[in-house]
């Protein structure tokens, strides 16, 4: 068994997550897949077998312990080399995953490799998340993203994707608690609820799930351009 998958089947008990092996295999041939690719394109920094097994593969899958996925729409906002929106795909067959990113190069090559890895319930979108929404908006039944920015700005870009009733899941470090007090003004105004912090160890590091509901209308001025977002976070 390679040390990829063997990191693998090692940390999915400690997030309560049972996969078939058809499942873990795919997976780690994700995995694999951008290793090789990041040879010729910037992917990732993490590129030996163990770390992307838990700093990619694994936590991506953090997602699946904090909802339901089965038969709903999410997107996955800035979603680089595909995570957490192609392992959530790969885990959870019956969701349907829209990948958004602005990078063209990145998106190309997912293109390329969904197909050869029997992922058909992912779709691409290549565009900027404040741009992409105005014909999507409130389209999804979740919106989840990684390492994209600060909370009080991610929301901003997120929470628009989402209808009410639906859930941004934000994926954060170990600065959680702190980014979401900076965000108590950008949670009110966007429509969000605050409904729980999941929090996960992964390789010694925090890692947590940020789940806010969504319950109300995001009023149509925001997102606004991103230059504004980020010189003026809500």
């Amino acid at each position: 068994m390679n040390e990829m998958k063997l990191t693998l089947e090692q940390g999915l008990p400690e997030l309560g997550l049972e996969l078939p092996e058809e499942i873990k295999d795919r997976l780690c041939d994700f995995g694999a897949a951008m290793v090789k690719q990041n040879e010729v394109m910037n992917l990732t920094a993490i590129t030996e077998p163990a770390p992307v097994a838990k700093l990619h593969l694994l936590d991506s899958l953090t997602v699946l312990c904090c909802a339901d996925l089965k038969g709903k729409q999410i997107i996955d906002v800035g979603c680089g080399a595909g995570f957490p929106g192609v392992p959530l795909a790969i885990a959870c067959p019956e969701a349907k995953i829209t990948l958004l990113d602005s990078l063209a190069k990145r998106m190309n090559w997912l293109d390329t490799i969904l197909p050869q890895l029997g992922v058909t319930n992912a779709r691409t979108i290549t565009a900027r998340a404040e741009e992409a929404v105005a014909t999507r908006r409130e389209k999804f039944d979740f919106a989840t993203s990684r390492a994209v920015a600060r909370l009080n700005i991610l929301l901003e870009l997120t929470a628009p994707y989402v209808r009410v009733g639906g859930k941004v899941l934000a994926m954060k470090g170990s600065a959680a608690r702190e980014e979401l007090e900076e965000s108590r003004n950008a949670i009110k105004r966007l429509g969000l609820k605050l409904e729980e912090v999941h929090e996960f160890q992964i390789d010694g590091a925090s890692h947590s799930v940020i789940v806010l509901k969504k319950v109300a209308p995001t009023p149509p001025q925001y997102p606004r351009r991103y230059a504004k977002i980020k010189q003026s976070p809500l």
